[in-house]
């Protein structure tokens, strides 16, 4: 199936505190090749507040920039760059294809990047102008008119040119389940429907786990959940958006997939290990993101999340340090038995779902055993506290709330191994789950 005659784009950033973008570079096709490059406009590098999209990848030098070993493009823009839903919603709306017919259709990474929306996770967006910035905005739809657009992008059916305009506001989000873009007032949200091969309600899983990571005490965005022509929506509130009096501030974020220099081909040597060393050299506050970061990966394991791959972690990149983001995507996978493995190593070549993995990393957190354990325990003891009140907040059926407890959330695969001081919560476990 044809491609695209794309050859550049202009990226534009909105600068810190600013509401409107400006124009920082030219990303181009090196060539015949798929390789992108990428080169600071003289007008950026002669601002005073011009600030590196990304260092050490993108530093503010003139010329064409070196990529990272392994990359074919910067990682900083990649992020910016849709994933599987965006670019299925693309597909769509440009040849009507689903399923295997996607392997036929060959469409550059320039054409993903242009046809996306504008309103994309961070503060980039990519245009074919280097001097009008004309923002590819949606039409107002409400959440049934959404779904509906979900719906027949699953089925591969052409969208109509209403509901094309509507979801195409989407497409630069990153993650592989049906999603939308909504604001409301002063917030905007990512909506995330049901997908129709769904064999429980992961919708509100997601929401129970989130809604329990944060009473866990864990820095998490805020969630809602709504229902929209009989299904359930979950709204999670963005964080890389501020409203201010003429505008929408936007939050410049990297991936971790970016802090470790390397690409979606290299993600398995992605390390929790490395993500810690990387906080200690260059992140704000390193030793409170250090411990919220060892929380993080335990409640991952208590809640039977394994999908924490280096894309559903994040970092605000002010031009100079990095601070960790809330987190986000935390979601129950799919469990047939016990034994299963985190998407990031935890402790050296170790990616096993269980504590005694965490505990034999804690040192790299900064944290003793005992401290370790404190935080194990204190999030064991939430999840039994609040599972009750938190599934009927979510109107979870009988049925999931019995798939749920004791196969994702406390799977007894988390506590193997545990020994002497550590030897209680095993004990806890049992106890919680009867």
């Amino acid at each position: 199936m044809s491609s695209d005659a794309y050859t550049e784009a202009f990226v534009w950033v909105w600068l810190p505190g600013a509401v409107e973008p400006v124009v920082a570079g030219r990303l181009y096709a090196e060539g015949n090749s798929t390789t992108l490059a990428f080169h600071y406009g003289k007008s950026y590098l002669e601002r005073k507040d011009a600030i590196p999209l990304y260092l050490p990848e993108l530093p503010l030098k003139s010329g064409a920039l070196p990529l990272l070993d392994g990359l074919s493009m910067p990682g900083c823009l990649r992020d910016a760059a849709p994933d599987a839903w965006g670019r299925r919603v693309i597909l769509n709306r440009k040849f009507g294809v689903k399923g295997l017919d996607l392997d036929r259709v060959d469409l550059s990474e320039l054409a993903f990047l242009l046809e996306s929306g504008s309103d994309r996770i961070g503060a980039l967006d990519f245009q074919s102008s280097p001097t009008a910035y004309i923002p590819r905005a949606a039409q107002s739809a409400s959440l049934e008119e959404l779904l509906q657009s979900a719906e027949r992008v699953e089925k591969g059916i052409p969208l109509t040119p209403e509901l094309d305009q509507a979801l195409r506001h989407g497409t630069a989000i990153g993650g592989a389940r049906p999603k939308a873009l909504i604001e409301d007032a002063d917030k905007k949200y990512v909506a995330k429907f049901s997908a129709s091969n769904d064999l429980y309600s992961v919708v509100k899983a997601e929401f129970i786990a989130m809604r329990l990571a944060a009473l866990a005490g864990l820095k998490v965005a805020p969630v809602d959940l709504v229902c929209a022509s009989g299904k359930d929506v979950l709204l999670v509130e963005r964080f890389d958006r501020k409203r201010a009096k003429t505008g929408w501030e936007r939050k410049a974020m990297v991936s971790a997939l970016t802090l470790f220099g390397l690409d979606e081909m290299m993600a398995r040597y992605a390390s929790y290990q490395d993500l810690a060393e990387i906080i200690r050299r260059r992140f704000t506050n390193a030793q409170d993101t250090l411990s919220e970061l060892f929380g993080r990966i335990v409640f991952n394991i208590l809640c039977g999340n394994t999908d924490d791959h280096a894309r559903n972690h994040a970092a605000f990149w002010d031009g100079g340090m990095l601070t960790l983001t809330p987190a986000y995507d935390i979601c129950p996978q799919g469990r047939a038995g016990e034994e299963a493995g985190q998407a990031m190593l935890i402790h050296d070549n170790d990616n096993r779902s269980r504590l005694s993995t965490c505990l034999k990393a804690a040192h790299h957190f900064l944290l003793s055993e005992n401290q370790a354990i404190e935080i194990i325990e204190a999030q064991m003891r939430t999840i039994a506290a609040h599972w009750n009140a938190v599934c009927a907040e979510a109107d979870l059926s009988e049925v999931d709330r019995n798939l749920l407890w004791g196969r994702q959330f406390l799977n007894p695969y988390a506590f193997y191994d545990l020994e002497d001081g550590a030897a209680p919560l095993r004990k806890l476990a049992d106890e919680m789950r009867r």
